[in-house]
C-alpha cells in the first residue's frame, strides 16, 4: 500500500465497481444464456468485455440500442433490448463487506468523491438501488457523463480539476491495477483494493 499517514489527505476517491458496489458479471451470462436457451459458456467464450463497442458505450458514444446490438451479433444470440437490459443490471451483487460503515465514518472526516467507468442504464440503475450507500459521496464522475474514462491520464486530470486539490492529496481506491497506475501516473496518492480489508487498513493509516 502506499504510504498513507494522518493529515497526509484532503479528499478520498473511490472507484464503485469491486470498491463500493459488488460485482459478478457471471449473473449477466446466466440470464442471457437463459434468455438465449443456450449454455452460459458459449456466451464467455464470445463476450469480449474492452470491445470498442464497450468502450464508447462507457463514455455515452454509443447508444444502448446500439450496443446491445453489437452484443447481439458478437455473441451471436437473439434475445431482445429488453432482455440484455435485464441481464445487464443483473450483474449488482450488493455492497461490499464493510463498506456501509466505513463510507459514513470517512464522510466526517473530508468529502468522498466517486470515479466509475460505467454507463447510462448501469447508473440509472445502481443511482436508485443504492442511492442511500452513493449518498456519502459529494459528486459521482462517471464515465458516460464526462465523455472520459479510466485509466486514461484525461480522465484523471479532469477529476483532479474538478474536485480542485493537488492530486497528491487525494487518495484513490481502485481494484483494477491498469487504474491505480493510471492514477499514480497523473500523481495520485492510489490504494489497490482487493477487499474491503484494504479500505479499512487505508482508513486506519489515515487516522480516519
Amino acid at each position: 500500500m502506499t504510504s498513507l499517514s494522518p493529515g497526509s489527505a484532503d479528499a478520498l476517491l473511490f472507484d464503485l465497481g469491486r470498491v463500493v458496489l459488488d460485482i459478478d458479471f457471471s449473473k449477466a451470462i446466466a440470464c442471457w444464456a437463459g434468455h438465449a436457451g443456450c449454455e452460459p459458456e458459449a456466451i464467455v467464450a464470445r463476450y469480449a468485455r474492452d470491445s470498442e463497442a464497450y468502450r464508447l458505450h462507457e463514455v455515452g458514444k454509443l447508444s444502448d440500442e446500439d450496443y446491445f446490438a453489437s452484443l447481439r451479433a458478437s455473441l451471436g444470440i437473439s434475445i431482445s433490448d429488453a432482455q440484455f437490459l435485464e441481464g445487464w443490471n443483473a450483474i449488482f451483487a450488493g455492497e461490499m463487506p464493510d463498506i456501509a460503515e466505513l463510507l459514513p465514518r470517512a464522510a466526517k472526516r473530508m468529502p468522498l468523491y466517486a470515479f466509475s467507468n460505467t454507463n447510462r442504464p448501469h447508473v440509472d440503475y445502481f443511482s436508485k438501488e443504492y442511492a442511500d450507500l452513493l449518498g456519502h459521496f459529494r459528486e459521482l464522475y462517471l464515465s458516460s457523463s464526462i465523455g472520459l474514462r479510466k485509466p486514461d491520464a484525461e480522465a484523471f486530470d479532469h477529476v483532479v480539476a474538478a474536485i480542485g486539490v493537488p492530486a497528491k492529496r487525494i487518495v484513490f481506491f481502485d481494484d483494477l491495477a491498469e487504474n491505480i497506475e493510471g492514477a499514480r501516473s497523473r500523481g495520485l496518492t492510489v490504494v489497490h483494493v482487493t477487499s474491503s480489508q484494504d479500505v479499512a487498513n487505508a482508513f486506519i493509516a489515515l487516522g480516519i
